[in-house]
């Protein structure tokens, strides 16, 4: 099955306090290698915590584990990561002279593996 998202990257507190431990600990890796999807999109594909899913943009794909947002954070239809190597693999080059890359609306379709 393959769906149509727009994906939201960002910060959050986790990864924050993961990268006091250091890019490469377990904090910081599983932050940033995780994707939030709404409780009722989560329903509406039949995935359960820890599935694993391909997202593509018109920039590349990368494939990552979902779990549920909490309720009422995250909209039907939006996707959310934290800023990192899945995040980076899905955005342009194009920083439009500002140092960093189109991050917020991407479109993505997300495949069920």
């Amino acid at each position: 099955m393959v769906a149509s998202f727009i994906l939201i990257p960002g910060r959050t507190s986790r990864q924050g306090c993961g990268i006091n431990e250091g890019k490469f600990n377990e904090t910081y890796q599983r932050e940033t290698h995780l994707l939030q999807v709404a409780p009722s999109d989560m329903e509406q594909l039949g995935l359960t915590a820890g599935d694993t899913v391909r997202l593509t943009s018109d920039f590349g794909q990368a494939e990552v584990p979902v779990i549920a947002a909490k309720r009422d954070e995250l909209p039907a239809g939006l996707l959310f990561i934290a800023y990192g190597d899945i995040s980076s693999r899905l955005m342009g080059g194009d920083t439009h002279g500002s140092g960093m890359p189109t991050s917020k609306g991407l479109d993505v379709t997300l495949e069920i593996l």
